[in-house]
């Protein structure tokens, strides 16, 4: 596969640069599982007389047909460092770099990042102009920005727009996302280009669209440069990216456990669990603290707190600030390497809704199944009703109940004494744990 970049640069504003790009996948037809047609001519005793068998040999000889692509990027580093998205450059055989002064250059992968889109590649070129970075925390929404790339293979295409939001999360499109929303113009080719202020200083690398049509539709998302340099730095280092890790598993703070943990807002990150020898461990979370501020930034929710959290290098000290039974406290944590097994952020599954516990039915936990999970104590749903209101909430075959409102279950017995106590009507917290997972289930009943 062939990638061609053509970097361009903001020489009016600042005699920087940004950047574009084309893909091309070369494939031999027979070699793909492709075959030539057998002409029946060629079996003709005067057909190959007339033709000979060179052109036999000639018409049946394999094709190569390459696929093109297209995409952008930015010079980052004068000694020729090159970011751009990885699913841009992920499948490439090779890489071609194109610069405005039509200079081509080979190019090697120097890191990818799947779980943010950013790779970073290099050509042997030096004295380089660069485009300068920008805090990308600093951005207000309706601020003026450039979008800079190669929309359909037409080459240092600039367009122009705002900033339309910030923070976009939870939109399935990589595991960590913090996305800038804008309406300028962006469209396949965009991809890996620069979004520029006014100073022609990066604010963020362009990288996805949502359409129903496979073109503009005035909302693009670009990955913020605060979080493209963070990484950028990392591949460069040490050829991956190296993330902070905190060890505790959270979840989505909900309108019904905001009210159980006497929290008035929704805003934050539930800790459902603190991971046995982490960094949160030791620094004293405990299960139940309502993560609201790191390092004196709001945590607006689960997304944002694991974005924050990796963003920050391992052997990072930083101070975060928990709601603790209506108390507010602010915990010294050193972040620790997230682990190889935890790669992926944990995601408990859907919480949201109003549960009651008539419908399900529990059991022992096995010795077994006790190991398997890490666990200890609590009683497993072995049946539960769909139509229930537990499970229409999302309770689980499955999962591990490990406590009523606070106080731990040992056994079936002491499950079904705690389930009797309750009074009609009655809000129930329940600590649950699903595969890796562990979480709260505010349950109301009907």
């Amino acid at each position: 596969m062939d990638f061609e970049l053509a970097d361009r640069h903001c020489r009016r504003e600042t005699g920087q640069g940004f950047g574009g790009q084309r893909v091309f996948d070369h494939e031999s037809e027979w070699g793909q599982g492709f075959s030539e047609a057998p002409s029946p001519f060629f079996d003709d005793p005067f057909f190959r007389r007339f033709f000979g068998e060179e052109f036999e040999r000639r018409f049946r000889q394999p094709r190569e047909f390459r696929q093109e692509g297209m995409g952008s990027g930015v010079i980052v580093r004068a000694d020729g460092h090159i970011v751009t998205n990885n699913h841009v450059v992920e499948h490439a055989d090779e890489i071609e770099v194109t610069l405005p002064d039509k200079r081509k250059f080979k190019a090697k992968v120097i890191g990818t990042d799947p779980k943010t889109d950013v790779a970073v590649i290099k050509i042997e070129a030096t004295g380089l102009p660069i485009l300068p970075w920008t805090d990308s925390g600093r951005l207000e929404v309706g601020e003026l920005v450039l979008a800079v790339g190669s929309p359909f293979g037409l080459t240092q295409t600039v367009t122009m727009g705002i900033i339309s939001a910030i923070g976009r999360a939870n939109m399935g499109i990589v595991d960590y996302e913090d996305f800038i929303q804008t309406d300028a113009a962006i469209n396949p080719g965009n991809s890996g280009g620069a979004l520029v202020n006014l100073h022609g200083e990066l604010v963020g690398i362009n990288t996805a669209i949502f359409t129903r049509t496979g073109g503009y539709m005035g909302i693009g998302f670009a990955i913020p440069s605060n979080m493209v340099r963070t990484v950028m730095d990392s591949l460069i280092k040490h050829g991956k990216v190296v993330r902070g890790w905190l060890g505790v598993s959270i979840q989505e703070l909900t309108p019904d456990l905001a009210k159980e943990f006497g929290v008035s807002e929704t805003a934050g990150a539930l800790v459902a669990d603190v991971m046995e020898d982490s960094p949160a461990s030791k620094a004293g979370f405990e299960r139940g603290d309502v993560i609201t501020e790191l390092d004196g930034k709001p945590v607006r929710d689960p997304t944002h707190l694991r974005t924050l959290v990796a963003d920050s290098a391992p052997g990072t000290k930083v101070t975060i600030t928990v709601l603790r039974d209506k108390d507010r406290k602010s915990l010294e944590v050193m972040l620790g390497e997230l682990p190889k097994e935890l790669s992926a952020p944990l995601t408990p599954g859907d919480v949201k809704g109003k549960h009651a516990l008539a419908g399900v039915q529990v059991g022992p936990l096995s010795r077994d199944e006790a190991r398997e999970l890490r666990i200890k104590g609590g009683v497993m749903v072995r049946r539960i009703d769909p139509s229930s209101p537990a499970g229409r909430a999302g309770l689980q075959e499955g999962d591990v109940v490990r406590e009523i409102n606070r106080q731990a279950v040992t056994s079936v017995e002491e499950f079904e004494r705690r389930v009797a106590r309750l009074k009609a009507k009655e809000r129930v917290l329940l600590l649950v744990t699903r595969g890796r997972a562990t979480i709260y289930l505010a349950i109301t009943p009907e």
